[in-house]
């Protein structure tokens, strides 16, 4: 990790395109000007992690797809031994 002192209106550059330029320093915090091409994503990292656990809570467990499985097939069994009768 890399540890930089800026002042107001001082900037750093990564790489050739991506510019924050300290626009405030208030109480607690910092105001944070970033200018970068469009293809590259800008998130707060608390908003990624809100969106990696979404994506987490999403995706079903293999135990639950094997239950849903098994489930479907008993009823499939069962269904298909009444038509038979």
């Amino acid at each position: 990790m890399l540890i930089l002192r800026r002042k107001k209106n001082e900037s750093l550059l990564i790489g050739d395109n991506i510019r924050i330029t300290i626009v405030d320093c208030a109480g607690d915090g910092v105001r944070l000007a970033i200018d970068a091409p469009k293809q590259i994503s800008i998130l707060r990292e608390e908003l990624s992690e809100a969106e990696q656990s979404n994506k987490t809570a999403l995706a079903p467990g293999a135990d639950s797809v094997l239950m849903l499985q098994s489930i479907l097939k008993h009823k499939h069994d069962t269904e298909k031994n009444h038509e038979q009768k």
